[in-house]
């Protein structure tokens, strides 16, 4: 089925549209919480979560395509989740690691104190703008999709360590960005 076919079962109200959803991309939405969550019942609760929160914000959205949106759904409830359940740095997993990575270049754990998020994402949306493709595609899928350094390696057919490598010279690009922007770091 078409994503426009399966908005369309949305705004009919019709509940075969989470059937649908369910079908064309529960597994690329059970990546993503996964690779956040790191548990079963975790990630099925966060995918619950995310086509109810289709459902209830697709009347006023009409998304072109589903998959960047539904990404962002599971990706904000993974998260979430993930912070209620690690209310303290632990250091532990993927997510920790790839947050801890992002946000060392702010220089405080309090980031979100620090600055607007919708701001702050504005910047880094222009900072993705200005990119190459390549080097876009690893900052999103580590810091958007939380994927590890093995599976953006295995993709791009790169080394662990390349990528870990590009992965430093972008947090030092954006940091420099970000400077540029007024943000003190």
């Amino acid at each position: 089925m078409q994503d426009y076919e399966i908005v369309d079962l949305y705004w009919a109200r019709d509940e075969g549209a989470i059937t649908e959803t369910r079908t064309k991309y529960g597994a690329y939405c059970r990546k993503i919480a996964m690779n956040i969550v790191s548990n079963d019942e975790d990630s099925e609760e966060c995918l619950s979560d995310t086509y109810m929160s289709a459902w209830n914000s697709m009347p006023t959205e009409r998304p072109d395509m589903l998959a960047p949106y539904l990404a962002a759904i599971v990706r904000n409830h993974a998260l979430t989740l993930y912070r209620k359940i690690h209310s303290m740095k632990r250091g532990a997993g993927q997510t920790a690691l790839a947050l801890d990575e992002l946000f060392e270049i702010a220089g405080s754990d309090s980031t979100e104190d620090m600055v607007d998020r919708s701001l702050l994402a504005g910047h880094i949306n222009g900072f993705l703008a200005g990119m190459a493709p390549k080097d876009r595609i690893v900052f999103v899928r580590r810091y958007f999709y939380v994927d590890s350094l093995a599976d953006i390696a295995n993709e791009l057919d790169m080394s662990e360590s390349a990528v870990k490598s590009q992965l430093f010279r972008l947090r030092a690009r954006l940091k420099d960005y970000l400077n540029r922007e007024g943000y003190e770091l």
